[in-house]
């Protein structure tokens, strides 16, 4: 078999990328944009998006996706290769400088339909066979006009909190106890549960979206309850996070804080609100069915290991 070339598309090759035949069976990833570079006026760039040649033939092919103004990519977005080539696939992934986060959407229960969990399976397996494993499966909802919205419950009030060192405080406490897979694998690396809070807050500042947007949440005697972030990313608005503090928990805040997020958003004229939760997480699980966002697909988040 001919060897492989491993290479970054460049501006005057870039159409290369769809000589490959897109299977749709299976989504893209976190971001799922359609393929078009900067230049072109889409969201990729050549020198982020990666290709395997056998001979003059594209049989594997990878995206990585980051915001205009990203020095490096946050996410694998697209990842693919032709039958028979996941070997392929793995090397290109071995070789790319990247170490991004890659998450696969599918099809909600796609292990029922034979093809579907085919395809995505082999996408699995050769992330895997890159050194990359299963982080987390996640829920994504995608809340519209058509869904229900709910009246707020009237049992929190809610206040910007202008204090940054206030947000991590709280979002420390959420933490500290969490079924959260993202903040786990945050809190077991070197930075412990500081990390952890601060990732998520340079999320929050990564989303370009107004800052006095971010709130509170009290109970009537004054005490906090948790924190929600009504937020836009680039691909537009979501629920950005929703937490509860350990010792408000078992009353089911959860739900109001996001029935006041999705609210929040819809005021400031959303008519799509994205969200996502693990799929192990029943309480916000239970939250999001509840308050009328339906599951629209399924997120399968891989990762290196860390260190």
């Amino acid at each position: 078999m001919t060897d492989l070339v491993i290479r970054a598309l460049t501006p005057s090759d870039a159409d290369l990328f769809f000589s490959l035949h897109d299977n749709a069976l299976v989504g893209r990833g976190a971001f799922g944009h359609r393929y078009a570079t900067v230049a072109d006026g889409g969201e990729y760039r050549p020198d982020w998006t990666w290709v395997a040649l056998r001979d003059t033939n594209v049989v594997a092919r990878a995206a990585w996706w980051g915001a205009p103004d990203d020095t490096a990519p946050i996410a694998l977005d697209w990842f693919d290769f032709a039958p028979g080539e996941e070997e392929a696939g793995a090397e290109l992934l071995r070789r790319a400088p990247f170490r991004s986060e890659y998450s696969l959407l599918v099809p909600p229960g796609w292990r029922e339909v034979p093809e579907v969990r085919a395809a995505a399976e082999a996408r699995i397996g050769a992330a895997r066979a890159a050194g990359m494993e299963v982080l987390v499966e996640r829920f994504r909802y995608v809340w519209t006009p058509g869904c229900p919205l709910p009246e707020r419950p009237g049992r929190l009030t809610f206040r910007p909190e202008p204090d940054d060192a206030v947000i991590l405080d709280v979002l420390r406490r959420v933490h500290s106890v969490t079924l959260d897979a993202h903040a786990r694998r945050a809190i077991e690396g070197p930075g412990g549960l500081d990390a952890a809070a601060q990732e998520e807050l340079d999320f929050f500042r990564w989303c370009p979206s107004p800052r006095e947007w971010w709130q509170l949440a009290y109970t009537p005697d004054g005490e906090v309850a948790g924190i929600h972030v009504p937020a836009h990313n680039p691909s537009g608005p979501c629920i950005g996070f929703i937490g509860v503090v350990p010792e408000a928990r078992g009353h089911g805040y959860g739900y109001d804080l996001l029935v006041e997020c999705t609210r929040f958003l819809v005021e400031q004229g959303a008519e799509s609100i994205a969200g996502a939760t693990d799929c192990g997480n029943a309480p916000m699980a239970a939250a999001f069915a509840r308050a009328g966002h339906p599951v629209t697909q399924e997120r399968i988040d891989l990762v290196f290991a860390q260190g």
